[in-house]
């Protein structure tokens, strides 16, 4: 198979496999690999739970691996049975407190690191284990403070072992898709993304219903950025597995394209032995040539800097839901106050001057839009300031809305239908202190979904978002359309439409959408300033025809309106299940 030109492929092969497969069957599994996808490189484990590979194992099947032109790497796999004493852990993680647990993680290393240059460790390598030396050695420390600082000293000794043993070794961290509950664990980007030598992120998000998680597919792409912004130049790749895809296969192979829309280097899949005979390697291998020829068009990813500090808990997955309503987002652990527009979810709170940051940055001019659980943790700290917004611990439900943005007077007012009732959180404003842009209609009384505040040169706004994070695919394009015109201040080009879509953006005037939709859907794609055209970059169709949307007026006696380029919005169908890339001309 011809070489993929902008990113590569990789498979891991767990122990289970290398410890009963023959020289035959792994061979035929090569031979299978090589008729669909150009593998570049395996990683085989030497350890997963109570089976350890010896180390002439190890070297004699890596020797089939690069016989065959495949370049070799060590995975671990951190779960454990030691002495037969089952830990009160979850998934039988390491006891990192056990002396016992140590050696034997510590003799693990040592031996892999003596067959291979480069080490990754699945996303076992956390710790909830609370045995009673793991009770006794935390004290009066919280769980997550004192996981913290256990994981920062054992991964600096591993890693320490690893280049005593082999001082070539590329020691990388594979982070699992659960960002929002790491530092409960023990997983410490923060600290760990400067021991290790790089890192790795997890992008199976599987199906959002049926299982403990509710990883939304937008996702995929955006821990792609994620670790792209938290290690720059240093994020391995992205890792899938067909979990959570037996239904739709079309879920697993999404997970790998969002994975290379993200600018990932490399593509794991989980795992070689799965995936020899299956269905699953045939259309992932017709699709990745063609994700290839689109990767080297796009330039860098951009959307509404959004601020996730390391060791943050908060609305769990919230700027993922509205990713997966045409929102371009690009997160990182870094708060960017030069940015055009920032997002600030209850997450963002967690960072000890957050509001500090808030307040400078919209007070010199920025743009920045804030969830209702970020206004909830600040209330007390400053904010109130800022909006005449209150909180008054009541509740709405509503599927009728307001659209009436403030710069606009009444040309883009509008009143639209959701797609089922949705429960808010009544915010209480004063009437001229702060604008309601987009507002629930209940009965004869309504209430603000988006405000607008101006402070110092800037602006502020609040985004309810419902009880449910889910409920947010229930609103109408035309809500979508205001939120995303706000979110997307200093983009160039911005997208709504009815759920689910995503929308990615690009430095290089490349836009892309990717429809999760059963069904066709039209998709409005908003262009800042004047423009001829959108072309598709894959079959050079040209969409010329055009609405112009409203420019702003002054409203009633205003003596001035907040400048805003002229806007031009074409009307492109995206079928249910694909992807449009495309650029403004």
């Amino acid at each position: 198979m011809k070489a993929y030109e902008n990113f590569k492929v990789a498979a891991y092969v767990f122990a289970y496999y290398i410890e009963e497969a023959t020289d035959e069957e792994i061979l035929r599994g090569i031979e299978y690999f090589k008729k669909y996808i150009h593998l570049s490189k395996v990683y085989l484990e030497n350890h997963r739970s109570v089976v350890d590979i010896p180390v002439e194992r190890m070297k004699h099947v890596k020797k089939l691996f690069e016989d065959n032109g495949i370049e070799v790497s060590g995975g671990i796999t951190s779960t454990v049975l030691v002495d037969g004493i089952r830990k009160p852990a979850i998934f039988d993680s390491f006891c990192y407190t056990d002396p016992a647990h140590r050696a034997k993680y510590l003799q693990v290393v040592k031996e892999l690191a003596s067959v291979v240059d480069e080490i990754i460790l699945d996303d076992f390598f956390f710790t909830s284990c609370r045995c009673e030396m793991c009770i006794e050695a935390k004290g009066k420390r919280s769980w997550k403070d004192y996981r913290l600082d256990l994981m920062e000293e054992f991964s600096k000794e591993i890693v320490a072992l690893a280049k005593e043993v082999n001082p070539n070794v590329n020691f990388i961290i594979k982070y699992p898709n659960w960002y929002e509950s790491y530092q409960e664990t023990g997983y410490n980007p923060g600290k760990q993304k400067d021991i290790f030598d790089m890192i790795y992120a997890g992008t199976e998000t599987r199906e959002p219903f049926y299982s403990s998680q509710h990883l939304q597919r937008y996702e995929s792409y955006s821990i792609i950025r994620l670790f792209e912004n938290t290690a720059p130049g240093r994020n391995g790749g992205g890792w899938i597995d067909q979990g959570g895809s037996s239904d739709n296969l079309n879920r697993w192979l999404e997970q790998a394209d969002l994975t290379f829309y993200g600018k990932a280097k490399e593509l794991m899949l989980f795992n070689f032995t799965h995936l020899i005979d299956a269905d699953a390697l045939p259309p992932l291998g017709h699709r990745l040539y063609r994700t290839d020829k689109l990767v080297g068009m796009m330039g860098n990813p951009i959307g509404v800097a959004t601020w996730e500090p390391f060791d943050a808990d908060g609305e769990d997955q919230v700027y993922n839901y509205l990713g997966m309503e045409g929102t371009a987002i690009e997160p990182s652990p870094y708060f960017d106050e030069n940015a055009p527009a920032v997002l600030l979810t209850q997450s963002s709170s967690c960072a000890p001057d957050a509001m500090e940051k808030l307040e400078a940055y919209v007070r010199k001019g920025g743009n920045a839009i804030v969830t209702v659980g970020f206004f909830h943790e600040m209330y007390d700290k400053g904010i109130k300031d800022m909006t005449s917004v209150r909180l008054t611990h009541r509740h709405v439900i509503g599927d009728e809305y307001m659209i009436d943005n403030y710069n606009s007077d009444y040309a883009d007012m509008c009143f639209a239908k959701g797609h089922g009732p949705v429960m808010f959180e009544v915010l209480d404003y004063k009437t001229n202190a702060t604008w309601s842009d987009v507002t629930l209609l209940a009965g004869e009384n309504n209430f603000p979904v988006l405000t607008e505040d101006n402070y110092g040169k800037g602006r502020l706004f609040i985004l309810n978002v419902p009880e449910n994070f889910a409920d947010l695919y229930k609103l109408p394009k035309e809500v979508w359309r205001v939120i995303n015109k706000h979110i997307s201040w200093g983009q160039r080009v911005y997208a709504s439409g009815n759920a689910k879509f995503s929308f990615f953006a690009y430095d290089n005037n490349v836009y892309g959408i990717q429809s999760y939709s059963p069904k066709r859907e039209m998709i409005q794609i908003a262009v800042r300033g004047e423009c001829n055209g959108l072309k598709d970059l894959l079959t050079g169709e040209v969409y010329t025809e055009k609405l112009t949307l409203p420019v702003p007026r002054k409203r009633q006696d205003s003596a001035t309106v907040i400048d805003e380029p002229i806007e031009y919005a074409f009307e492109v169908p995206v079928q249910g299940g694909k992807d449009f890339f495309f650029e403004v001309i």
